[in-house]
């Protein structure tokens, strides 16, 4: 049967193309129907006519149609997927700028930290909201949430509502496929078992191909000698990761480098975090000082608003290239929408990295708060699979990020002022300064945000 999938932000250039393309991959999904929802109605065309050049190339039934209602994209919906920004880049300025005034640099600012629980705090309410239109008009249809942060939107949606509610990400897969060149072998290969939360996400031991991943993994950084080892591929400027070394091509040296973060926490304690490490270093606020040049001593970057209008520059031009291709691309782009959807309606079990509500497969965390782990996804649903046991200290990190999550969400659903600071001072990043300068600078973030916050008012 045609599936009906409602892209609600559906005007991004930075998601609808690949996951558009991720699904004329899909055969299950050749004959779907997109529906493309965006509050901006200028990019909305473009969507369009990509799909149609899609099906077109492809001689496949793949159809779309947009619109700025919400109401009129849910209607009839199997789908929701969600990749949205509220408030844009004017709110995310604030979430780094008034924060750096205080002494805390964010090296993303969109998941954790004083930015995160800002960001949280305007997202949330939309969500609840959207999920409840999804009750009055698609009450069985899954919501498929890509955008951040993650946690804290997932568990504000399954904890207020009866919506199925699953958080995609990309940063397990991405470190999949580092870990792949670094050990040469097969990304089908590696096998993984995971507790933490999105973007903190902690490998507990991992296969490769039968061999123990981490005694792999320990040799080859051992092996100094071996760093200016060309890669079998290098890695695409669509990553945006620096790289180290003068020369074209990238090497072992540049991967271990861009990676030098994770890889000093497994060193230390025998667990692999697997996000990349200008998000992990939020976790880890030690990593994020003036003494190490916030963060640039371990290789990792900044990013700042101008570095997210590139970026957002670059999307349109790499649609442009899209376009402009001979073909359509037959990769896989690292995102897991189209495959989530295939595996329930054709029943087809996979293992994905997801992120839900704990019922034991992160056993360090209190249940129904939500975890990203491996789970199982098929026609009866999705259940977490392993049971993964952090490492003592790690554990008690991510106990703290997630109670601060949980206040977090807490805050975003009653408007209370005293629990957003109290998010704020459980959250290792922000809760690392002085307490009035950090209940000054909650309520600078506040006031500064006030026209995405009607929960505040």
């Amino acid at each position: 049967m045609s599936q009906r999938i409602a892209v609600i932000g559906g005007g991004s250039f930075q998601w609808v193309p690949k996951l558009v393309v991720d699904i004329a991959n899909t055969p299950s999904l050749h004959d779907a129907e997109l529906v493309f929802e965006d509050l901006n109605p200028a990019p909305l065309p473009r969507m369009a006519e990509w799909v149609d050049h899609v099906a077109r190339s492809r001689g496949i039934p793949l159809t779309s149609r947009t619109t700025t209602s919400l109401a009129d994209a849910l209607d009839g919906a199997d789908w929701v997927v969600v990749t949205i920004s509220t408030g844009g880049f004017a709110s995310m300025r604030a979430d780094l700028e008034i924060p750096a005034r205080y002494g805390i640099v964010q090296s993303v600012g969109d998941s954790v930290g004083a930015g995160g629980i800002t960001r949280a705090l305007r997202n949330i309410p939309v969500f609840l909201g959207l999920a409840r239109e999804m009750q009055a008009r698609c009450p069985d249809a899954w919501m498929l949430n890509i955008t951040n942060p993650m946690t804290t939107i997932c568990r504000a949606v399954t904890r207020e509502t009866p919506i199925r509610t699953v958080g995609l990400c990309h940063e397990i897969a991405v470190t999949q496929f580092f870990l792949s060149l670094l050990l040469d072998a097969d990304f089908r290969d590696l096998r993984f078992e995971i507790a933490g939360v999105n973007h903190l996400p902690i490998i507990t031991g991992f296969t490769v191909g039968g061999d123990d991943g981490f005694e792999r993994l320990r040799a080859v950084l051992d092996e100094p000698g071996r760093a200016g080892e060309r890669l079998p591929v290098d890695l695409p400027d669509a990553m945006e990761i620096t790289k180290r070394s003068p020369g074209d091509h990238w090497t072992r040296g540049d991967l271990i480098a861009v990676n030098r973060l994770k890889f000093e926490l497994f060193s230390r304690f025998g667990a692999l975090p697997a996000a990349g490490d200008r998000h992990l270093a939020e976790f880890f606020p030690g990593f994020l000082t003036e003494a190490s040049e916030w963060g640039r001593a371990w290789g990792v970057d900044i990013t700042t608003i101008g570095d997210r209008e590139r970026w957002q520059s670059r999307h349109r031009a790499e649609l442009d290239a899209m376009f402009a291709a001979p073909e359509i691309s037959r990769m896989p782009s690292g995102e897991i929408v189209a495959a989530c959807i295939d595996s329930v309606i054709r029943n087809h079990p996979r293992d994905l990295p997801l992120n839900l509500p704990n019922a034991g497969q992160c056993p360090d965390l209190p249940e129904d708060v939500v975890v990203e782990s491996i789970c199982t996804i098929d026609g009866q649903g999705v259940r977490g699979r392993d049971h993964a046991v952090l490492p003592p200290v790690l554990a008690e990190q991510v106990r703290r990020v997630s109670a601060a999550q949980e206040l977090t969400v807490e805050a975003a659903v009653n408007g209370d002022r005293d629990t957003v600071l109290a998010a704020m001072l459980a959250d290792p990043l922000a809760g690392r300064i002085d307490f009035q300068d950090l209940g000054r600078m909650t309520d600078e973030l506040l006031a500064a945000t006030a026209a995405w916050l009607p929960q505040f008012a």
